[in-house]
């Protein structure tokens, strides 16, 4: 399974808040990340789901983002995105 980790990283002294999504490294899905500015215009979910987007296109990875799962993270600083074909069959 893939699954795709968003966190905000809040504004410092020179740059403004921004998104970073990331997956841990394992395989072929090797740690990628991307961090975007933080797109204001967008709701809180769609903000996030705009990092994973980006780190889609960045790594120039053929993954289908049309039917994604999201989830807000333990830390509730982010969301976990994964695909829908990720399924646990009882």
């Amino acid at each position: 399974m893939i699954a795709i980790h968003t966190k905000t990283i809040p504004a410092s002294n020179t740059r403004g808040t921004r998104i970073k999504a990331y997956t841990y490294g394992f395989g072929s899905h090797k740690g990628f990340t991307a961090t975007i500015p933080y797109p204001h215009a967008e709701s809180y979910e769609l903000a996030h789901f705009e990092a994973v987007k980006e780190l889609v296109k960045k790594n120039q990875l053929d993954w289908d983002l049309s039917d994604m799962r999201y989830g807000t993270s333990a830390d509730g600083n982010g969301y976990s995105f994964c695909f829908n074909h990720s399924i646990v069959k009882a």
